[in-house]
């Protein structure tokens, strides 16, 4: 038997541990109610990333744990409510327990917002004439009257000051930086002033590289020493650099912690170059030309002078090219190439036996961001005849030689390249020979290409596709089958084979003869489940080529797509609805197509 005092402290022991125990519990859910899940997600989700009752739910807490973690979540809750403007809402918080187990609810009514009362944001010192800086200023938010959010204000104020160091004033610094809230009257006054300081020039720029001679990106530096510097300069340089494929890091550092007494400020550009040899191989199957190999190098550079060699082969059952193209860096006036190139191109199929070997001298040049050119001269070589009853026994074989200046203008303005959702790209094209200045027959030559992107709510996308083409000679037979019109395809008219859709030799061949003149139009909506990355799409294509009389043929149909990360993927399954040789046309692409 146990002495008298001693069951008393076993007694006392017994009941704090019945007491510990049932003061134990574990929060099981943190609802938050009061809010809408739409219009205040962002309130949401600050709340429930500030709450620390979230990284005890489930856990076993002792009560003065859950003590405190109640009495901060009201606190807690109100702060994360700060920085979109509400200052003085009702914070109610509510922890029900069943035996063990608490349910927290935290009930939120934000009240009124706080609104600016008085703004002055300013800057003083040169950038005061600085137009651009001034427009930063005028659509600094929020402004009077408006709900003073905190997102909304520092993304303001770091517009402005991006801008400050993009233009070169890289001295600036606040003089004043100050808002003062007055809860009692949900008020709120801004005083924020910047002292731009001097505005830096450019400098000399340095080129830090081990290979290539010297002064051979001197001209890619298109502005003038002692210019104003602007950080938009040294990003057209970073692409001009990026468009050479040279270099697989391109560091530019501006140094104004160097800057002269003038204030010009030295450019380092740090280059790495690149693996200097790509080899591409793979296998390739179409419908029209059979199964097949292709393979190719290129030499990213050739020597120090920045010469670059390209030769790719593609050998497939009926149609083989090869083709060689030598790349002279050609940076003054536009960013571009000198290109040397020859093709050889041989097609043997049902119909037709074609070959022709072609030179050309060209001259790119980027004009701007959107526009790029080519000027070019041709001389095209080229033999061709029909199939008789799929014979080309008696096939009767014509030959053509032509000279001509060739100028193509690129012309892309879209949202994104790899997926445009917005904007316009397009190509024009204009050739011309003389007959008897190396040509056969005298001829001009003129294309137009253009797709328009239309965005449709927050991912789907409209597509219209336009193309038209013409041909003034006066002796469409001299001219080769490779600088005729076709129609049909999948770039073309889909339901439709290649090449199907125009003038063609008598039944039973009804070989394609290619045409003087081209028209084809399309218009194709793609809706993506979810916003992505799986689609479908509809479309419908209508166009002709044709000599004189315009006979118009129309495909309908429809697609999957997927917007994989090397680009989209497009699967097409069409129907001509003007007699088409086949019922179906199914059709693969891989890649954006501007």
């Amino acid at each position: 038997m146990l002495p008298k005092t001693s069951a008393i402290a076993l007694l006392g022991l017994t009941l704090l541990a019945s007491f510990a125990a049932h003061a134990r519990g574990t929060i099981e859910k943190v609802d938050i109610k009061g809010l809408d899940k739409d219009d205040d997600a962002e309130i949401i989700e600050n709340i429930e990333s500030s709450l620390t009752l979230y990284d005890a739910i489930g856990k076993v807490q002792g009560e003065s744990r859950l003590e405190y973690l109640l009495s901060q979540a009201e606190r807690q809750a109100r702060e994360a409510l700060e920085p979109f403007g509400f200052y003085n809402p009702t914070i109610d918080v509510e922890a029900p327990r069943e035996g063990e187990t608490l349910r927290v609810v935290i009930n939120v009514v934000k009240g009124e917002p706080v609104r600016v009362r008085k703004e002055h944001v300013d800057i003083t010192g040169p950038a005061i004439y600085d137009r651009y800086l001034q427009e930063d200023l005028k659509a600094f938010r929020p402004g009077t009257g408006q709900p003073f959010d905190h997102t909304t204000y520092e993304a303001s104020k770091i517009r402005v000051t991006r801008r400050l160091s993009e233009r070169g004033y890289f001295d600036a610094d606040y003089t004043q930086h100050q808002v003062q809230v007055t809860r009692a009257e949900n008020a709120a006054d801004i005083d924020l002033t910047w002292d731009s300081g001097r505005r830096y020039n450019m400098g000399p720029i340095t080129f830090n590289q081990d290979y290539f001679v010297d002064k051979l990106f001197d001209p890619l530096v298109y502005w003038d020493e002692g210019s104003y510097y602007h950080e938009g300069k040294l990003d057209r340089l970073r692409e001009s650099l990026t468009k050479l494929d040279y270099f697989s890091v391109i560091d530019i550092q501006p140094r104004p912690d160097q800057a002269d007494d003038n204030g010009d400020v030295p450019v380092e550009v740090n280059l790495t170059r690149s693996k200097r040899s790509i080899y591409t191989y793979g296998l390739s199957y179409g419908s029209e030309s059979g199964a097949g190999v292709r393979g190719g190098l290129e030499r990213r550079w050739l020597n120090n002078r920045g010469h670059k060699m390209n030769t790719q082969l593609d050998y497939a059952q009926k149609r083989k090219s090869l083709i060689t193209s030598y790349r002279i860096p050609a940076f003054r006036w536009l960013d571009g190439w000198y290109t040397f190139a020859a093709s050889a191109y041989d097609e043997q199929t049902d119909y037709i036996d074609l070959r022709n070997l072609k030179l050309i001298a060209s001259r790119s040049g980027q004009i701007n961001e959107h526009w790029t050119a080519i000027a070019s001269i041709n001389a095209l070589r080229e033999r061709w005849g029909y199939a008789s009853g799929n014979e080309f026994t008696n096939a009767v074989y014509q030959y053509s030689t032509l000279v001509y200046p060739q100028i193509v203008g690129d012309y892309v303005n879209v949202d994104d390249r790899l997926f445009p959702r917005s904007g316009v790209s397009g190509s024009a094209t204009l050739r011309g020979g003389i007959e008897g200045a190396g040509s056969d027959t005298s001829f001009v030559q003129a294309n137009l290409a253009l797709r328009w992107y239309v965005p449709v709510g927050e991912s789907n996308r409209l597509i219209l596709r336009g193309e038209g083409g013409t041909t003034w000679t006066s002796d469409l037979v001299a001219m080769p089958p490779s600088l005729r019109y076709f129609a049909g395809g999948d770039r073309s008219i889909r339901g439709y084979a290649y090449r199907e859709v125009g003038p063609r030799t008598p039944a039973p061949d009804k070989f394609a003869l290619g045409a003087k003149n081209l028209v084809v139009g399309s218009a194709e909506y793609e809706h993506y489940f979810g916003g992505g990355p799986w689609g479908a799409a509809v479309f419908v294509d209508t166009g002709s080529a044709f000599d004189n009389t315009i006979d118009l043929h129309t495909g309908v149909g429809f697609g999957v797509r997927w917007k994989s990360p090397v680009g989209p993927v497009r699967i097409d399954i069409a129907h001509g609805l003007n007699d088409p040789d086949s019922q179906f046309e199914i059709y693969l692409n891989i890649g954006a197509d501007l």
